[in-house]
């Protein structure tokens, strides 16, 4: 694997797995979604430019959560009377990190309450609308490119992400900074 792969892959590796908690809200399924959606790049695109990866990884990980959502529907169809005490899943190894710029507790605490606020309205957003904001907002992708990682028109991700917007902003209200 290359370097600027590597590099590739540890830039993004934690967005990409913020990315995966929100969708799923599992820490150890998030890693592994990231997880497999790195070697499918690494075995599968290696070869391609730099500036392929981008788009392919989003592709590859959105695939990778869709193909969760599906299994777990499975699952839950079929192994729904298993009761699961897994109180560990909400944690994440990010969590456990040190802050580097040391912002006062009052702050942090506000700034965790936003984040819980936005991480609990976009769950409630349709999927599409949730990869749609995600890809745009938090990956920095534009049109064309989400367009490409979800596999729809540049049409489709303008409008998913006005409703995101839209939905988001009614959800928040004075809530989010």
């Amino acid at each position: 694997m290359t370097d600027s792969l590597n590099h590739f892959l540890a830039e993004n590796e934690r967005r990409a797995f913020r990315m995966a908690q929100m969708a799923t809200g599992h820490s150890d399924d998030s890693l592994d979604i990231v997880q497999e959606a790195m070697i499918k790049l690494v075995q599968k695109y290696s070869d391609r430019k730099p500036a392929e990866w981008g788009p392919l990884f989003h592709r590859i990980l959105q695939r990778q959560i869709t193909d969760w959502y599906r299994s777990s529907s499975v699952k839950q169809r079929f192994f729904g009377w298993i009761s699961s005490n897994d109180d560990d899943s909400s944690r994440s190894y990010l969590d456990d990190l040190e802050d580097p710029t040391a912002r006062s507790p009052d702050k942090l605490l506000q700034n965790e309450q936003a984040i819980d606020v936005l991480q609990s309205a976009l769950q409630q957003l349709p999927m599409r609308q949730r990869q749609t904001f995600l890809l745009r907002c938090w990956q920095g992708l534009n049109t064309e490119q989400t367009a490409n990682a979800m596999a729809c028109s540049t049409g489709s991700v303008k409008t998913h992400y006005h409703r995101a917007l839209t939905n988001l902003r009614s959800k928040l209200g004075d809530t989010w900074p």
